[in-house]
């Protein structure tokens, strides 16, 4: 009897390989269409809130009073939510209705004298305000040749620490830096300083800093306009 044929037994199948360049379009056409579908679901997977208008508006600084819509808003120069990341004397310069303000503080150097840290908060007279209480002569001595009198009329309009109007109305007295005891109290949607001025547009923010502007001048300097309501800055 003839010995069994001995077979070799069946080798193991290996997964199908794709070879050569058939194979590799194979798997470039695969990839064809799912990548399509990945970026479908990427792109449909909880987006980022985006960034809106409105948003920006509800966390921008709050000015209120009547002159306010006179003054730059929304993203021209000057708006209240690029001053709030000047300095106060860069901040003032960029609101238009003060430049006999700004340049009385910068001839004065009275702001250098401010305590470092403590903030302030700046009663800005408009520049009709001071047309209506010095005649032109008469302010151009005090910034030329009184410096002394400047300085102090100015610290008439300084407070210590950043204050909001609403704080300010709440406490019911504010002390300018000469002094001087000065009673706030709310008038609808103004604010009344003493018996002499009303906010026009309050609560701009500068850096460590509150800016109201203010129709009036304070101060004990008597009044020499003559009345015309104009004066050369």
């Amino acid at each position: 009897m003839e010995d069994a044929v001995s077979h070799p037994a069946t080798p193991p199948r290996h997964p199908r390989r794709l070879r050569g360049p058939h194979g590799a379009r194979r798997v470039r056409r695969a990839l064809g269409l799912i990548l399509p579908t990945l970026l479908l679901a990427a792109c449909t997977a909880s987006p980022a809130a985006p960034h809106t208008d409105a948003a920006a508006a509800a966390t921008a600084p709050q000015v209120t009073g009547p002159l306010c819509a006179a003054l730059p808003t929304g993203t021209d120069p000057g708006n209240p939510s690029f001053l709030a990341g000047q300095p106060v004397d860069q901040a003032l310069r960029w609101i238009p209705t003060l430049t006999t303000f700004e340049a009385a503080l910068r001839t004065s150097g009275v702001l250098t004298d401010l305590p470092a840290g403590d903030g302030v908060t700046v009663l800005a007279p408009s520049d009709d305000a001071f047309a209506a209480t010095f005649s032109e002569d008469n302010w151009d001595d005090l910034m030329t040749h009184h410096t002394d009198q400047l300085r102090t009329l100015l610290k008439a309009h300084l407070i210590t620490g950043a204050h909001p109007i609403a704080d300010l109305t709440t406490a019911g007295t504010a002390t300018t830096l000469d002094g001087v005891a000065v009673t706030v109290t709310r008038t609808g949607p103004t604010a009344r300083l003493g018996d002499r001025a009303d906010t026009v547009c309050a609560d701009y923010q500068a850096t460590n800093a509150r800016i109201h502007i203010i129709n009036a001048v304070l101060g004990p300097l008597p009044v020499t306009a003559d009345g015309t309501g104009h004066r050369a800055h």
